[in-house]
């Protein structure tokens, strides 16, 4: 992974985290997999029926992050495998860390 793939996955303003993710949705269980084209790739055990998919990725972040899941909303890619999250408070240490375990 090259440094510049490194660093575009996430922004951070303050107390908010941006990440772009790469959802694949029906794992057979949620985790962070790596990184994948400059995105974070993520897999989510749900389906992509009725949003369940988006619910579970906010659910996701805030485990991950040990913040209130109303803190974990997606800016763009409702409908998409491309999301861009958003997380007050978020930390990316604990992002960082479960991306450094997945691999």
């Amino acid at each position: 992974m090259n440094s510049s793939e490194e660093k575009n996955w996430y922004k951070q303003q303050q107390d908010c985290l941006f990440i772009h993710a790469y959802v694949q949705p029906r794992a057979s269980r949620s985790r962070i997999c790596g990184l994948h084209n400059g995105e974070l790739k993520l897999q989510l055990a749900a389906p992509p029926v009725d949003g369940a998919a988006n619910d579970e990725c906010r659910s996701f972040f805030a485990r991950l992050c040990k913040v209130p899941r109303s803190a974990v909303s997606i800016v763009s890619g409702e409908t998409s495998r491309h999301k861009r999250l958003q997380i007050l408070g978020g930390c990316l240490e604990s992002v960082n860390k479960a991306l450094n375990d997945s691999q």
